[in-house]
């Protein structure tokens, strides 16, 4: 493959290149994809020729109505139609939630899928991003993610579950947990587009608790637990109301008429499905092993269909990527352009067994000098700094991994821009990243860092504070603690549960920020351009503009078992 066609990854800002376009670039021939998240295993052989014979009517004719073909996966997935809204994909339900639904900020863990930031920046709201640690495996912590809103005050919160890129899973009980305890939001978002390759939790989706609450919705994909990116269909589930109003602004042919013919074929292949699910499931043990056994390499755990590796100390991202693609043929997904994320990372899709091999060997060669070219990877290297690229994110990153979201929290409570950092915290042995704080631990003498070669990124440097607003002074509000809520009555009460297997979560009181006296802020308002509202990051200080111009852009019945809305498998009864 042509050393030109890397450069295809330097025009795209958040996402890599699609297969069309590196196919064009190349001799014709695509690389062997670890970077786009879907199934391998589905659809079937059987199921792609009869596709290919009914070819040319497919794309003749017009689809039918949206609302038939959700009715359709409706009786599939036995939910209420009038729950249900089907999309031209994930995204443009995420666009449809941010125009209709956020109104002022939204809250979002870091590193994760770019639109959940990228959209709302794009329509200037704030985007309050929570950074995933390194030091804890980028697990999510819900009580400190509450927190966090609590202090910012966000009004919107999104959970993917598992998380893009790094296959974070989060137990059903702690999710509703957490919902109850944003009730007095606007909107809470669970991102569940990669929770059918989950294997943590039998029943882990919460669609049908998000049915019964009025601010929560449930979003799902359908391209890539059935190994179809190309045709653009996902579906959210919410209570009537919600679900309508999105519903209401979609237009009659929103979805393709390949996306009627699968949705109308599935009946007929659950078994597939759900055998093809559980495949996934084993092959991401195995590769999970494999990769694992390289040297300096981390895999993460993960309960999506790919999994997020830290390179070892000294290697940079962007050559690996580049050099497995033009030397291997291998498409890789680097991280460098994931806002809370580095070119340290990457995210390899789980593939069947022959193509791992291919992946590791690749691997091996690039990072350990096995070629001609040599090694990626400089000798006992004491590894490059954290950067994704973005200044003002770094920073926000760095200071919340050495000083924990309490301190970040009450800059964001006083209403004021974050400060950019004086000096850097300690860095651990690691290559770069963070120690926190609290840990109290030895840190070691400086290194010096090598130099690496220029990049097309800009050198980091403090970002300007905006030019402030005259504004009319606000009048102070108290912001209620979580605790004084009243609780919707027009919900039944859930039945008695059993204790979860789980580590049970703190009580509902600690999603809330602890403080000696209710919190003062500005009354909620639209944020003037440029001016970061509560302490906020806006889109021009995590791109780099200049502060005025938008940032650039249960069962299936009958004789087939079919995964239930939950996503797993369950027998017909």
């Amino acid at each position: 493959m042509p050393d030109n066609v890397t450069s295809l990854f330097r025009s795209t800002a958040a996402h890599s290149p699609s297969m069309a376009a590196l196919t064009r670039e190349s001799d014709g021939a695509g690389p062997v994809d670890f970077c786009i998240p879907c199934n391998p295993y589905f659809p079937t052989p059987a199921m792609f020729e009869e596709m290919a014979a009914r070819l040319r009517d497919i794309i003749t004719y017009y689809p039918s109505s949206a609302d038939t073909i959700t009715a359709e996966l409706c009786s599939l997935l036995r939910l209420p139609p009038q729950c249900v809204a089907m999309g031209n994909g994930s995204t443009e339900l995420i666009t449809w939630i941010d125009h209709l639904l956020v109104r002022e900020s939204l809250a979002v863990p870091v590193p994760t899928f770019g639109r959940w930031t990228d959209q709302p920046m794009e329509t200037g709201k704030r985007v309050d991003m929570f950074p995933l640690q390194e030091s804890s495996g980028f697990a999510l912590d819900l009580a400190q993610y509450a927190e966090f809103i609590r202090a910012r005050g966000t009004r919107v919160a999104v959970i993917c579950n598992p998380n893009n890129p790094d296959g974070g899973f989060l137990h059903k009980h702690a999710v509703v947990q957490f919902m109850d305890a944003m009730a007095d939001l606007d909107l809470v978002v669970i991102d569940e587009s990669f929770l059918e390759f989950a294997d943590a939790e039998n029943e882990p989706s919460v669609v049908q608790e998000a049915m019964l609450r009025p601010n929560v919705i449930v979003l799902r994909s359908l391209g890539k637990n059935f190994g179809l990116h190309g045709i653009r269909f996902g579906y959210l589930v919410a209570n009537p109301a919600l679900a309508g109003r999105v519903r209401s602004m979609l237009p009659k042919w929103n979805l393709n008429s390949f996306a009627e013919h699968v949705v109308f074929m599935l009946k007929e292949h659950g078994a597939e499905y759900a055998q093809s699910l559980h495949q996934v499931r084993r092959d991401r043990m195995d590769m999970s092993g494999q990769l694992s056994s390289l040297p300096g390499l981390t895999v993460y755990p993960s309960q999506g269909n790919f999994l997020f590796v830290r390179l070892p100390v000294g290697a940079e991202g962007t050559v690996v990527r580049d050099r497995l693609l033009t030397e291997h043929r291998i498409l890789v997904r680097e991280c460098g352009n994931k806002i809370g994320s580095s070119s340290r990372f990457l995210r390899l899709v789980v593939r069947p067994q022959v193509d791992v091999r291919r992946l590791v060997t690749g691997l091996e060669q690039v990072l350990y000098g096995t070629s001609r070219r040599g090694a990626a990877v400089s000798e006992q290297a004491t590894g490059t700094a954290y950067s994704s690229g973005t200044a003002a994110v770094d920073r926000l990153v760095t200071q919340t991994n050495g000083a924990g979201t309490h301190g970040l929290a009450q800059a964001a409570g006083a209403g004021m821009p974050l400060p950019a950092a004086a000096s850097a915290p300690a860095v651990g042995p690691g290559g770069g990243m963070p120690v926190p704080a609290a840990a109290g631990l030895p840190q070691p003498e400086p290194q010096p860092v090598p130099q690496e070669a220029p990049r097309p990124q800009p050198a980091p440097q403090p970002v300007p504070q905006p030019v402030p607003v005259p504004q009319p002074a606000p009048q102070p509000v108290s912001v209620p603690q979580p605790q004084q809520l009243p609780q919707p009555a027009a919900y039944p009460e859930p039945a008695p549960q059993p204790a979860p297997a789980a580590p049970p979560l703190a009580p509902a009181a600690a999603f809330a920020a602890p403080a000696p006296a209710p919190m003062q802020v500005p009354a909620t308002g639209p944020t003037p351009p440029g001016v970061p509202a509560r302490g906020g990051l806006t889109a021009a200080q995590v791109r780099g503009t200049d502060g005025l111009s938008m940032a650039p852009a249960t069962g299936w019945p009958g004789a087939q078992s079919w995964p239930d809305a939950a996503g797993m498998g369950q027998a017909a009864g």
